[in-house]
């Protein structure tokens, strides 16, 4: 079971080859300085942290990387040492993996310290950030570029909640349950993944939630040396952003959120937000092929249907599901990069051959050649399934599906069932309804949102405005298509980014930058 809600790897790579240079709306007129705190200054704790001095005075051993990614010479690693239970500042403690790159233009035009989050949750900062430095040139001269992972990803106590095996035995679980007997595989299979992250990851699993992440940022831009936060969040990362300036509003730097999620929405809202998402996103795609777009969809629906009857044969000998095919279409619709391949893909699955889009759900689904699965959906889950309080149960999620039907033909089904699935019996319950992010008294903070983006529709960026409080959450609109805005091809939103990030100038609320 994958839920289509992160911003991951292979989408990250994909926005990262998007070419540059579109148009661009809005003059600039009424864009000014921000007159907020200063962005350098002495570490400040902002408020009481209430944390020891061994963990506030820490100093990070930088050295040389071990990462998958092997970044070049520039790139330094360390630890951090943080508390498992902030409740227990002074008791057992973890590690977290942190990766940085120093401010190219020297130290007297370096502002700090720019925290990167890449979404998730359960992304690797640690993997991602080295190939984001081209993105982020113009930022690199007068920032440290910092990212890490967080607690229960990769290597930072990373956990992996099944094996490679496993994994792959239950991609024939369908996702989207036609009768009582897939109906009992589908749960069973929720509530054993489930068991298998309780175990792996012990007591780490009531301690992995977007507010302890937060409270490690904290914590990592005391000991950066960094008075406030300055940061840049992508998806998830924008869930984490809010939350961290709702915790820390006199901690704010210069904190830019781009690709929002709907702060206002508990489980149901966000997966019915992430329909609509998606299924914009293939209307758009159908279009940019002729297709109409209900006709397009309606095809792909049949298509589905005769997949899940029987699966389609590949060139590695899986089988192609239902699921897995669901799967493959969902990841080229992160950028219009992938639109191409996912004609291809569509068009051999329509002749019979499952590879394409079997090649597709692998590329989301983290899985190699040799049939060796990542774990980011399994940080994903701990993490998602600690913050989210709402569990639907299967009784309820029935009664749903029309309405996640009638907003996508092609996604409503299995959005509506992974409502139920995803925390189904979890080992230990949810905290939140919605994340809080209000955060008053905080300096201004950017929000970008993309009218094309299909996992986090861009309503969720005038929602966490709005929610961040008045004076706070500052709008920015592109008329693009993907997943995030910034770097993704438009001068008129980097540019914007970048003077928000170096400068402190801070655009006019409700700015849009056309594609």
């Amino acid at each position: 079971m994958t839920r289509f809600a992160r911003w991951t790897a292979a989408a990250a790579a994909a926005l990262l080859v998007a070419g540059c240079g579109s148009g661009s709306s809005g003059d600039g007129k009424d864009e000014g300085k921000n007159s907020g705190r200063p962005s350098t200054g002495a570490p400040s704790s902002g408020i009481a942290s209430g944390l020891p001095a061994s963990l506030t005075s820490q100093k990070l051993d930088w050295g040389r990387c071990k990462s998958s990614s092997a970044p070049g010479s520039g790139w330094q690693c360390a630890t951090l040492k943080v508390p498992l239970d902030y409740a227990k500042p002074d008791g057992e403690t973890i590690g977290l993996a942190l990766i940085r790159s120093k401010a190219t233009g020297g130290q007297t035009k370096r502002l700090g310290s720019l925290l990167f989050n890449f979404g998730g949750p359960g992304g690797s900062g640690v993997d991602t950030m080295p190939s984001y430095e081209s993105v982020v040139g113009p930022l690199h001269e007068r920032y440290d570029l910092v990212s890490w992972d967080p607690r229960g990803v990769a290597a930072s106590e990373g956990v992996r909640c099944r094996s490679d095996k496993a994994i792959q035995a239950a991609e024939s679980v369908d996702a989207t349950p036609d009768d009582a007997a897939e109906e009992t595989a589908y749960f069973k299979d929720a509530a054993d993944f489930g068991k298998g992250c309780a175990k792996a990851a012990g007591k780490l699993l009531s301690h992995v939630s977007t507010t302890d992440t937060a409270r490690d940022m904290d914590l990592m831009r005391q000991v950066l040396g960094d008075g406030t936060m300055h940061y840049l969040g992508f998806s998830y990362g924008t869930e984490l952003g809010g939350v961290y300036a709702h915790l820390f509003p006199k901690n704010v730097g210069r904190l830019v959120l781009d690709a929002v999620v709907d702060p206002s929405a508990d489980t149901v809202g966000h997966a019915k937000n992430q329909t609509l998402g998606f299924q914009r996103a293939l209307d758009d795609y159908l279009k940019s092929t002729g297709q109409d777009p209900k006709q397009g969809s309606r095809k792909i629906v049949d298509l589905l249907k005769r997949i899940d009857a029987n699966p389609l044969p590949t060139a590695d000998g899986r089988k192609l599901t239902q699921t897995l095919a669901l799967t493959g279409i969902v990841l080229p619709l992160y950028s219009k990069e992938g639109w191409p391949r996912l004609t291809s893909a569509l068009k051999g699955a329509e002749g019979g051959d499952g590879s394409g889009l079997l090649a597709l759900a692998d590329g989301y689904n983290d899985r190699d050649s040799s049939g060796h699965y990542g774990t980011t959906t399994h940080s994903q889950r701990v993490i998602s399934c600690l913050d989210d309080k709402q569990r639907p149960t299967p009784a309820e999620t029935k009664k749903l599906l029309p309405e996640f039907e009638k907003i996508s033909p092609v996604f409503g089904d299995f959005m509506g069932w992974d409502t139920a699935g995803w925390c189904h019996d979890w080992p230990v319950a949810g905290q939140y309804d919605n994340p809080e992010v209000s955060a008053p008294g905080a300096a201004p903070i950017l929000i970008v949102g993309n009218t094309g983006d299909p996992a986090t529709p861009y309503e969720g960026a005038r929602r966490m405005a709005d929610e961040l409080g008045k004076g706070v959450g500052v709008e920015l609109t592109w008329k693009g298509e993907g997943h995030g805005a910034y770097g993704s091809g438009s001068e008129c939103v980097d540019s914007t980014v970048n003077s928000y990030l170096l400068d402190g100038t801070v655009p006019k609320d409700g700015k849009v930058c056309a594609s």
